[in-house]
């Protein structure tokens, strides 16, 4: 089945900062592994994904550096900062409320309809 990209669009940038939270990483590199790791229900766009690492950026919740990939390019690598790892904790503590209230109104844990 088909996941709703509405779903994922408020999501992304708490799933961007806790995938930098594990390592650094380039740009295309974080799409594949949010795809992987997913089960490939969440599949960003470079153009989906650069303007939120700007943004991030912009913020102060991401630092940037240049380093040489495996592949031997030179390649912009995305870290978390401080600031963004409070940003994740903020993140993730409304996610877990939202899913919460989600799940009081279909019915519980173990919901069966799921």
């Amino acid at each position: 089945m088909a996941t709703d990209k509405g779903l994922l669009a408020g999501n992304t940038t708490m799933l961007i900062l806790k995938l930098l939270e594990e390592k650094d990483m380039y740009g295309y590199q974080m799409i594949e592994a949010l795809a992987e790791k997913s089960d490939q229900t969440f599949n960003l766009k470079a153009g989906t994904l650069y303007p939120i690492l700007h943004g991030l950026e912009n913020e102060g919740a991401l630092g940037v550096y240049d380093a040489q990939a495996d592949s031997g390019r030179v390649r912009k690598y995305y870290h978390i900062t401080r600031k963004g790892k409070k940003l994740l904790a903020s993140k993730q503590a409304e996610w877990k409320a939202y899913v919460k209230a989600v799940d009081s109104v279909l019915g519980g844990v173990g919901y069966a309809g799921v």
